[in-house]
């Protein structure tokens, strides 16, 4: 069975989004490179973030997100982000009505339900869950095997964080992985259990 992954890029002091929801400069990393991340020449990274962020990205089968990101994102218009196979959202509201009937989402209701249905679709690769709120709560349920970072040099004040609304302490295992990519320190934690 494949790990469970929370991911996001981040700001120094801990927030994926601001107030209005918006990252700012914290996808700028992924546009000021020289080495196409992706087959659409859109994301440009440094050869060093290429060489992390690509095999991490080529691993995932299932994303899970809220239903507040699917929504902010009109559900991808139903075609997985970045090539992933399938998402799960988690939500109490269920699919939304005539949306996309054939498109590879699913929707859960609660993170326990969201983080299994992931692990069966995924197999042996990995489950990314989107920091946040629903990200948190992975954490907090104790479903989380790794915490990956990409932290850029910005300081938001305030804004979405990263860890959501985490009220309990949580530890960490030293960082396996610290790479400097341009605009960009990539971090990976294993959760301790």
């Amino acid at each position: 069975m494949g790990k469970v992954v929370m991911y996001a890029s981040v700001s120094v002091d801990g927030f994926i989004a601001d107030e209005r929801d918006q990252p700012g400069p914290l996808f700028e990393w992924l546009t000021g490179g020289d080495v196409p991340l992706d087959g659409s020449g859109a994301l440009t990274v440094s050869q060093t973030s290429y060489d992390y962020v690509r095999p991490y990205w080529d691993a995932i089968g299932v994303t899970i997100a809220g239903r507040h990101v699917f929504d902010m994102t009109d559900g991808w218009d139903g075609t997985p982000p970045g090539g992933i196979d399938h998402v799960v959202i988690v939500t109490h509201r269920g699919r939304p009505e005539g949306w996309h009937p054939a498109a590879p989402f699913h929707f859960v209701d609660g993170v326990e339900a969201a983080v299994a249905r992931a692990r069966e679709l995924a197999g042996d690769r990995l489950v990314e869950v989107a920091a946040g709120d629903v990200g948190g709560q992975v954490l907090a349920a104790g479903l989380v095997d790794e915490v990956r970072m990409d932290v850029v040099p910005v300081v938001f004040g305030s804004g979405k964080r990263y860890f959501g609304a985490v009220d309990a302490q949580r530890l960490l295992a030293d960082p396996d992985v610290v790479i400097q990519g341009n605009r960009v320190l990539h971090l990976r934690y294993p959760v301790r259990r």
